[in-house]
């Protein structure tokens, strides 16, 4: 009896996260449909921010007779661009989201929630890596028919580099979505960590072997391989592999402390859903 007991219970929370997780899904596809316009000019934007910086670098290198050189780093800028889209997409939809909750006065609902805000926020944390790499499925083939370039995208390789890179951007996100609660306006700070995310994502480790322990830097060097070299998952050595799961649960966990932390301090000063 005790077991049937304790395996209807098992169902029950399962069933309880699945109409959780569903809830935010739906509930971010409807803001994505809600808003067309603005979700056609996010990608217009960014496509437009690539090609602008294709076809200058190629009439330029054209200019100086450097063409020849230039096509070969063509790969590394899609792969870069790529995920550069998803990570902007991920840091911002995060921060973005609990900035807007507050601005809405619901933030305490979630706080209320009998799902409990941890589980809230991790099914949260899920939807938006979907979102992100919805974004970036839809810019990647625009990049490679713009380019003619051709790229090795082995889901089974791809899509966990893509997810365990993508997590300390996510950390990051909690950090700032933190900051938003107890100091509400902080866009323009914000808006400085998309340079950030590019540095990241082009920094050299071939040169510093301790920037791979940095958000980005490892997953984005794993992703070069595999999508312009066709390196398989369990082809890559087993060390840089840690190194990838390590810094991806380390920084999102940090970050969702930092959360935390600054969310129990605006509570204490009664800032929560104040904006």
């Amino acid at each position: 009896m005790s077991y049937r007991s304790g395996d209807s219970t098992v169902r029950s929370e399962m069933a309880g996260t699945t109409t959780l997780f569903a809830a935010v899904l739906r509930k971010r596809a409807y803001l994505l449909a809600r808003y067309p316009m603005n979700t056609l000019a996010q990608i217009v934007t960014v496509y437009l921010f690539f090609a602008a910086i294709f076809f200058g670098g190629k009439a330029a290198a054209g200019s100086i007779g450097g063409a020849g050189a230039l096509s070969d780093t063509f790969g590394g800028l899609i792969v870069g661009w790529f995920l550069w889209t998803m990570a902007l997409t991920a840091y911002f939809s995060l921060a973005s989201s609990v900035t807007q909750e507050a601005q809405w006065g619901t933030l305490e609902q979630l706080y209320m929630s009998p799902y409990g805000f941890g589980s809230v926020m991790a099914a949260s944390v899920v939807a938006y890596l979907l979102e992100s790499m919805l974004w970036g499925a839809i810019i990647l083939p625009l990049m490679l028919v713009t380019t003619g370039q051709s790229l090795a995208v082995d889901l089974l390789t791809v899509v966990p580099i893509v997810v365990l890179t993508l997590l300390p951007v996510v950390g990051i996100g909690f950090v700032f979505a933190g900051l938003a609660l107890l100091y509400k306006r902080i866009e323009n700070l914000s808006q400085l960590m998309q340079f950030v995310l590019i540095g990241l994502i082009a920094a050299p480790i071939a040169d510093s072997e301790p920037l791979r322990y940095l958000p980005l830097v490892q997953g984005s060097s794993m992703l070069q391989r595999a999508m312009q070299g066709g390196v398989r998952l369990w082809q890559f050595p087993a060390s840089d592999l840690a190194v990838l799961v390590v810094t991806a649960v380390g920084y999102c966990l940090l970050g969702f402390y930092a959360f935390k932390r600054a969310a129990r301090r605006a509570r204490r000063m009664g800032v929560l859903g104040h904006y």
